[in-house]
């Protein structure tokens, strides 16, 4: 609806979410938006009868929740998020025909309508009160209308402008006009108002009670008295002991010290503040136990403010702006206008925390430098580091990010040399375009997660020649994708392996593809084969022989699955033998002991253990007499023994060698 009907008119507001604005478009519909950083667009609910611009709208906040008041003609409505509520302001006469001017005050508790009667209604923002209505005797409607208030304030005060005039009243009914010399703007503020012209800027407020108790003629106040009393003890008068001893018989001391301090605060002039501050300083010498933080926090706070003041900076804020906008939005207002040394001064003198601080501005202050185009890269990256060194806090990926920006590439990468941390360097290398840079990174930092990034994105930017051949150049990045093809891309792998002509490792490949990726006997078979034909490739013998073999066993272990129906495959040759042994299967066990040329040690030892495991003590006796025993006797009367079998044990012992015959008959007691 926006972008359709076009704005008309808009105001921006101050919400818990940051800065809200108010828009209304030209179908006279209000839309809201809280945040103006995360804009969500609310629309408010229709005005009867409003079919042209509201004479006057203002935004005001009531529980949290922006609300609008309009006029339209001599009607009066607050819109909220649900409905629109006609209202009547208390106390207005029927000779009221429209209003033309609507002001808010700052903290949104009070309202002030000007009537095209030329008289101001002031009252409540609920409109269930009136404060008073005062009689202009303006013709016409006042180019601004603003309220000019404070916190606890005892006269609230509207200010008008018509033409060169300055119309103060309030509460009171007394009215004030001032005239100017020049036009003037009025800039409404949480203690006060701004009167801006060409040549002045000056600031109106409502005198605070501190000040008119300590300051107004005659004032026996305990903050005046302790003032005078500090003046008398300047001129050695015997004076001041009498105003102190007045002060503490009423046992105001205390009070008189707070109000000095606190009427120090609302001055303008440095002389003044620091009588009051002497002062105060003089009368808590006669307090113990006073606490000093007071004191002390508000000397701190005015050296702050006095140095804002000054014209070379231009900020005049009074102390109650000061503690609405913090030290931390003042310090960014002196980064935006690039008062770099006065922020860090600041920071440095109210102990703000070097990360929050220093650091912070240096890091700005850095990101400006680098836009300045007449200064050569290198003095620019130079002038930096020097500035910068290794400050906690200090982020040189993000300087050389704002270098990349602006367009300066060579800059960005001389300032990434001072990143310390790899892993903020990589990411903006490879924004840049300088992939090969961004991998030597990657690698110089031994973090193997870095490097798959890099290599993942040279993957998908590269055709694939290229990048395997970058990948040739890298050891260490190539056995990293190596070992993530190995699980992820096993095909990448062999490609890898073909185009380096490593036939060896092709080899093994094959071997792994047999076992892992293969289901037939026929696919694992080819896969071995290949695998035999790389390793001689590869003039690795031992490993084409063994994987000959390999193939043979896995044709014999398929054909004797297939024969007996039992599980064969992928069994070792040793378990192989077992298995056909137990199953008393003795010609086929002989059969794989010729055809893979088993140790006769081995076998025997394989056998013996198998029958007795079987305990066909029958068979064993009569395979010890088959032939000579390679591995001797004893392990007969072991194997006999070990399965509780002492009767048949005794039948070796006669055969065991001599030097063993001691612990044979031992062993079968």
């Amino acid at each position: 609806e926006v972008l359709q009907n076009r704005v008309v008119d808009a105001k921006v507001f101050p919400t818990a979410y940051g800065s809200g604005v108010v828009i209304l478009t030209g179908a006279f519909r209000f839309t809201l938006a809280t945040n103006i950083d995360d804009l969500k667009l609310r629309r408010f609910p229709e005005v009867p009868g409003l079919l042209r611009p509201p004479t006057c709208w203002t935004v005001l906040m009531q529980d949290r929740q922006p609300k609008i008041v309009l006029a339209n003609g001599k009607d009066l409505y607050i819109l909220d998020n649900a409905s629109c509520t006609s209202v009547i302001p208390p106390g207005l006469g029927p000779q009221v025909c429209g209003f033309t001017q609507i002001a808010v005050s700052f903290n949104y508790k009070k309202l002030a309508l000007y009537t095209d009667t030329g008289n101001i209604w002031m009252g409540s923002s609920s409109f269930k009160d009136k404060l008073c209505i005062v009689e202009t005797n303006f013709k016409t409607a006042p180019k601004q209308f603003v309220w000019c208030d404070r916190s606890k304030s005892n006269n609230p005060t509207v200010v008008g402008i018509w033409d060169k005039v300055l119309f103060i009243t309030g509460e009171s009914k007394e009215t004030i006009k001032s005239y100017q010399d020049e036009d003037i703007h009025l800039v409404p503020e949480v203690d006060g108002v701004r009167i801006i012209s060409s040549s002045n800027h000056e600031f109106l407020h409502e005198v605070p009670p501190a000040c008119q108790d300590i300051f107004k003629i005659a004032s026996m106040a305990p903050g005046a008295l302790l003032l005078e009393a500090h003046k008398e003890y300047e001129k050695e008068s015997q004076k001041a002991d009498e105003y102190l001893r007045e002060i503490k018989e009423q046992n105001l001391l205390f009070e008189a010290v707070q109000q000095c301090i606190e009427a120090a605060g609302n001055e303008y002039e440095p002389e003044m503040q620091k009588s009051l501050l002497r002062a105060a300083s003089f009368g808590k010498c006669f307090i113990s136990n006073f606490p000093p933080d007071t004191f002390v926090k508000m000397a701190r706070d005015l050296r702050v403010l006095n140095a804002m003041r000054d014209y070379t900076v231009g900020i005049p804020l009074t102390y109650p702006q000061y503690k609405q906008l913090t030290i931390e939005i003042l310090i960014d207002r002196l980064i935006l206008r690039r008062l770099y040394p006065l922020a860090i001064r600041i920071c440095k003198y109210m102990k703000i925390s070097e990360l929050q601080g220093a650091s912070r501005i240096l890091a700005h202050w850095a990101c400006y430098k680098v836009q300045q185009k007449e200064e050569p890269d290198d003095s620019i990256a130079r002038a930096i580091n020097h500035k910068l060194g290794d400050t906690p806090g200090i982020s040189y990926s993000e300087i050389a990010a704002k270098a990349y920006e602006c367009g300066r590439i060579e800059l960005a990468i001389k300032l990434l040399e001072y990143e310390p941390k790899s892993g903020e360097q990589v990411p903006l290398l490879l924004k840049m375009k300088r992939s090969q840079l961004a991998l030597l990174k990657a690698i110089e930092s031994g973090d193997s997660d870095l490097v798959y990034t890099v290599v993942t994105y040279l993957k998908n930017e590269m055709n694939r020649g290229d990048f395997f051949m970058t990948l040739q150049n890298q050891p260490v990045a190539l056995s990293l994708y190596r070992q993530f093809c190995k699980h992820q891309e096993p095909e990448t792998l062999k490609d890898l392996f073909n185009q380096d002509d490593n036939h060896q490792e092709l080899g093994n490949f094959y071997v792994r593809s047999s076992y892992s990726n293969e289901t037939t006997i026929e696919g694992r078979v080819a896969a071995l084969q290949s695998a035999v034909d790389e390793y001689n490739k590869a003039k690795n013998e031992f490993a084409a022989k063994i994987t000959e073999e390999q193939i043979k066993l896995l044709r014999y272990q398929f054909r004797l699955q297939k024969e007996s129906g039992k599980t064969y495959l992928d069994l070792s040759l040793h378990d192989t033998v077992q298995a056909l042994l137990l199953e008393s299967k003795h010609k086929q066990a002989e059969q794989l002991y010729k055809d893979f040329k088993i140790p006769d040690k081995r076998f025997w030892w394989l056998k013996i253990t198998a029958l007795a495991e079987k305990e066909d003590w029958e068979e064993l006796e009569k395979f010890s007499k088959s032939k000579k025993s390679p591995i001797g006797y004893m392990p007969f009367v072991e194997i006999c023994v070990k399965h509780r079998n002492k009767y048949e044990a005794k039948k070796y012992v006669a055969k065991v060698s001599p030097e063993q015959k001691v612990k044979g008959y031992i062993m079968v007691g």
